[in-house]
């Protein structure tokens, strides 16, 4: 639900890829990444075949499920700037994958003619901003000392991928590299390979309708984890997610009886002055007000692309202790 670009990248890949594996062996040629083609015989169109599927199944299963992983981004940031990303890193890898290859000739004297083909660098950049904005939220500990994430999985899949190939580790380390540069607001990256709006609007029109899904009855039907330690935490989450919700209702039937804007310090009271059981009589004085948290306008500048306002998100910031994904999280919900 409200990820298809990632749908259509989960299905259209595969599917061509599991028919040119079973049926059209023959064919499996054009879709080689094939760079002394590249270089010598300027074939520039097998920068994107053979840059976007994949003729190993284990591959295309591996990078499938990374990116069934990575949906989270497109509900997050919108399907235009998802696929922003994706354009820029899959640019970006591509360059990059030719100047590797030609470091490794000229350091260590390898000669590399081909490298494997798929959807490869992009999948390998989406790890950046999941390292960077997704938090860890603890499942389980195996021997007391080593603890299982909600992230251990996907990072299990990209070191299986990475140790599909021979030369895959080029893809790998270009692909991080582009997203670190695309994620960086320091080269601007974002801001000239991005998808123009009437582009993101031609597809929308077209492409959206066939893969979008429609939205949940209720999640309650969504299938629950693998084992009982993943269940309890789904359904922690959850139940979090509801005494939010909850909560925000009532924040905003009061915001209707008296008007004005939500006191977020309700939703997140401050931590010393819970030790104080009177507190609901005790009126702190001047000097026992917290003095209000610094926000970073970078931070700011985030939450405003996703399309909030400048003041809900110093709202948000503030309230949240400058924690970026908390702030969103509830701005989202909210």
């Amino acid at each position: 639900d409200k990820a298809p670009l990632s749908k259509s990248l989960l299905l259209v890949p595969s599917a061509i890829s599991i028919l040119l594996t079973l049926l059209f062996q023959h064919y499996q040629k054009f879709f080689a990444y094939n760079l002394q083609a590249i270089k010598e015989d300027f074939q520039v169109w097998r920068l994107v075949c053979g840059r976007t599927i994949c003729l190993d199944l284990k591959d295309t299963f591996c990078s499938s499920l990374l990116i069934y992983n990575f949906r989270i981004f497109e509900r997050r940031y919108g399907s235009r700037k998802f696929s922003s990303f994706l354009l820029g890193a899959w640019m970006l890898s591509a360059l990059f994958d030719l100047l590797l290859v030609e470091v490794a000739q000229y350091l260590f004297g390898i000669t590399i003619n081909s490298l494997p083909s798929g959807f490869l660098g992009p999948v390998f950049a989406l790890f950046v901003p999941f390292y960077s904005s997704i938090p860890r939220v603890q499942v389980a500990q195996v021997l007391g000392h080593f603890s299982i994430t909600n992230k251990t999985l996907v990072y299990i899949l990209g070191l299986q991928l990475l140790t599909s190939g021979s030369y895959i580790w080029i893809l790998a380390l270009s692909g991080l590299v582009s997203g670190i540069c695309y994620n960086s607001s320091i080269l601007k990256v974002h801001r000239i390979l991005c998808v123009p709006n009437w582009v993101a609007k031609i597809f929308s029109w077209t492409l959206e309708p066939i893969f979008s899904s429609a939205e949940p009855a209720s999640e309650g039907r969504v299938g629950m984890g693998a084992t009982v330690d993943i269940q309890r935490q789904q359904r922690m989450e959850l139940l979090d997610r509801q005494i939010m919700m909850s909560q925000v209702a009532q924040m905003r039937r009061q915001r209707q009886q008296q008007g004005g804007l939500i006191n977020w310090n309700r939703l997140f009271p401050p931590l010393r002055h819970r030790h104080n059981a009177n507190y609901q009589d005790h009126r702190p004085s001047e000097q026992d007000t917290p003095p209000p948290t610094e926000v970073s306008e970078e931070q700011v500048a985030r939450l405003m692309e996703m399309g909030f306002s400048r003041g809900d998100a110093l709202e948000a910031l503030r309230a949240s202790n400058n924690d970026l994904n908390v702030a969103t999280n509830f701005l989202l919900q909210h």
